[in-house]
C-alpha cells in the first residue's frame, strides 16, 4: 500500500506546482508561501481528527518533537525557496532542480539510516542526477517578463532542504502516525512562514492579493495537504530511499500542464533529461518489487 500512497503524493505534489504558479503572478511568494501553510494545517488536524490519532500527542517521546520539529524548519525553508523560484523561472526549469532531492535523499539515507545502496539504486541515482543536469537550461535570450535571474540558486537550496525534510521526517514520524506527524511539523512550517512575512514587512501584501490568485493559493494548499498526508503515510511504511523518488515523479505532471497552461516548451536536451530522471526512478520501482 505505501507505494500506492507514494504515487498519490506524486500527482498531489505535481498539481500543487502549477496551482501556486498561477497564484504568485503577482502576489508575494513569501505571503503565498504563509497562507498556503494555513490550509494545510487545517486539513491536516481535520485527517488527525477522522483518524482519532490525537490523543497520542501525549505519548510522543523527545526524540521525536525534536526530530518532527527539525523537519518542520527544513520543510518551511524549502517551500519559500521552492516558490520564490517558481515566481522567478519557468515551471519546466524550477521543478527538474528541485527535484534533484532525490539525489540527496537516497545519500543522507545511506549515511544516516542505513539504507543499502545497491548497484542498481547507484545507476538510478547517475540516471536522475545527468537527467536533472540536462534539464537545467538558460534562454539564449531571457524573456524579462517571464523570467528573472536568481531561480536556480532558490530551486538548488529547495531542492537540499528537502532532502533534509525527508532523512528527519523518516526519523520524526517512528512510531508515531503519519497524519498527527504531518499536522505537528506543518505548525512548525507555520510559525516560519509568517515570521518570515513579518521580519521582512510583507503583511501589507495581504490585501493586495487578487482574488482569483488567493484561489489558486488556497487549492494549492488542498493540493499539498493531500500530497503530504500521501507522502509520509508512504515514508513510514517504506524505505524512504524509494518512496522519494516515486513522488518526484511528480515532475511529469507539472510539467505536463505546465505545456498546457503556460505554454512552456521542453527543448530536445531537456525531454531527453526528463526520459533519464523517469527511467532512474523505474529502475528503483523494478528493484524493490522483484
Amino acid at each position: 500500500m505505501w507505494v500506492l500512497f507514494a504515487f498519490g503524493s506524486a500527482f498531489f505534489a505535481g498539481i500543487t506546482s502549477i496551482l501556486a504558479k498561477c497564484g504568485i503572478k503577482k502576489t508575494d511568494s513569501d505571503t503565498a508561501t504563509a497562507i498556503r501553510t494555513g490550509i494545510v494545517l487545517v486539513f491536516s488536524w481535520l485527517m488527525v481528527w477522522i483518524v482519532g490519532s490525537a490523543p497520542s500527542i501525549t505519548s510522543l517521546s523527545s526524540k521525536t518533537w525534536i526530530f518532527l520539529i527539525l523537519s518542520g524548519f527544513s520543510t518551511g525553508a524549502s517551500w519559500l525557496c521552492y516558490f520564490r523560484a517558481l515566481q522567478l523561472g519557468d515551471v519546466n526549469k524550477v521543478v527538474p532542480v528541485d527535484k534533484s532531492s532525490t539525489v540527496l535523499t537516497i545519500l543522507l539515507a545511506f549515511i544516516f539510516l542505513g539504507e543499502p545502496i545497491t548497484w542498481v539504486k547507484g545507476v538510478a541515482v547517475i540516471l536522475i542526477g545527468l537527467g536533472t543536469f540536462l534539464m537545467i537550461e538558460k534562454k539564449a535570450v531571457p524573456d524579462k517578463k517571464t523570467e528573472k535571474s536568481g531561480w536556480l540558486i532558490y530551486a538548488a537550496l529547495s531542492a537540499v532542504f528537502a532532502a533534509l525534510t525527508s532523512i528527519l521526517g523518516k526519523i520524526g514520524i517512528d512510531g508515531v502516525e503519519s497524519n498527527l506527524g504531518t499536522a505537528i511539523r506543518t505548525e512548525v512550517v507555520l510559525v516560519m512562514a509568517w515570521l518570515v512575512v513579518f521580519v521582512k514587512g510583507k503583511q501589507h501584501t495581504l490585501k493586495d492579493i487578487p482574488k482569483n490568485e488567493l484561489g489558486f493559493i488556497c487549492l494549492s494548499g488542498l493540493a499539498t495537504g493531500g500530497s503530504w498526508l500521501c507522502y509520509y503515510k508512504a515514508l513510514q511504511d517504506g524505505p524512504a530511499s524509494v518512496v522519494v523518488p516515486i513522488d518526484k515523479l511528480s515532475i511529469l505532471v507539472s510539467i505536463g500542464f505546465s505545456v498546457a497552461v503556460f505554454k512552456e516548451r521542453l527543448s530536445k536536451k531537456a525531454a531527453a533529461g526528463l526520459l533519464l530522471i523517469v527511467a532512474g526512478t523505474l529502475m528503483m520501482l523494478i528493484k524493490i518489487s522483484s
